[in-house]
């Protein structure tokens, strides 16, 4: 067992250098203010960033504060969050989040989780309504630079596409996965997340992955598949 983890491990890094020499070393940025950062991302689900900050806008322009956001009638902030997908399911998070956030620290701010150790500030985060493994990655890792490791959908399929998890590793668990296989450095993570990011939005596609420009096709599992069924296909042909 312990050979599996230190080769995928390997694989792992082998794979992160590559992406780092193909999109170069990036400094930790988009740094928003943390409340920015965190209903941003509740909205960000998926959604393109473009529509996640028209929705965040139009909410603020019509409301005007975080208590307003968490007290206004529920058809209009669901209204006003129309170029989100799912507006009907993130409306109700948002207000239960702010309504939770206000309760305990006698306003809407989590500038506080800077001072707190990582584990506290996941536990503290992912017991608020729709704050799950992923949002609170991204607003720990962009917003106070904590050594965490956020897994979206592009950063899993690349991650199972290649072999560095299996193919019934969820997100939620490919979050610790693959965290144990790098340092515990706040850029390394970054730079891993927004590469990996990159790649299956250019590369390593859902439907037309482009395998022919891929850096990282000679160790990648999904692509040996591909070329094996295709040299089975033309030799029972």
């Amino acid at each position: 067992m312990q050979e599996i983890a230190a080769e995928a491990a390997e694989k792992t890094w082998q794979a992160h250098q590559r992406l780092n020499e193909l999109y170069g070393i990036q400094e930790i940025y988009g740094r928003r203010d943390p409340m920015h950062e965190l209903v941003g991302t509740i909205l960000s689900h998926r959604t393109t960033f473009r529509d996640e900050e028209k929705a965040y806008q139009a909410m603020w322009e019509r409301f005007g504060s975080w208590e307003a956001i968490r007290d206004a009638p529920l058809d209009e902030l669901t209204d006003a969050l129309k170029p989100v997908r799912y507006p009907e399911v993130k409306a109700p998070y948002i207000q239960q989040t702010l309504a939770r956030i206000i309760a305990e620290q006698g306003r809407a701010n989590v500038d506080f989780l800077a001072d707190w150790s990582t584990e506290e500030a996941l536990a503290w985060l992912t017991r608020l309504p729709g704050v799950g493994p992923k949002t609170s990655t991204l607003l720990l890792l962009f917003t106070f630079g904590k050594p965490v490791l956020p897994v979206d959908t592009h950063v899993h399929r690349v991650s199972q596409r290649v072999g560095l998890i299996g193919p019934k590793v969820s997100a939620e668990k490919a979050h610790h996965l693959l965290l144990s296989y790098l340092p515990a450095d706040a850029k390394v993570l970054f730079n891993f997340h927004k590469h990996f990011y990159w790649h299956g939005q250019r590369i390593c596609t859902w439907q037309a992955p482009r395998c022919g420009d891929c850096v990282l096709r000679n160790m990648c599992d999904f692509y040996r598949s591909r070329v094996n069924g295709h040299f089975n296909r033309e030799s029972n042909g």
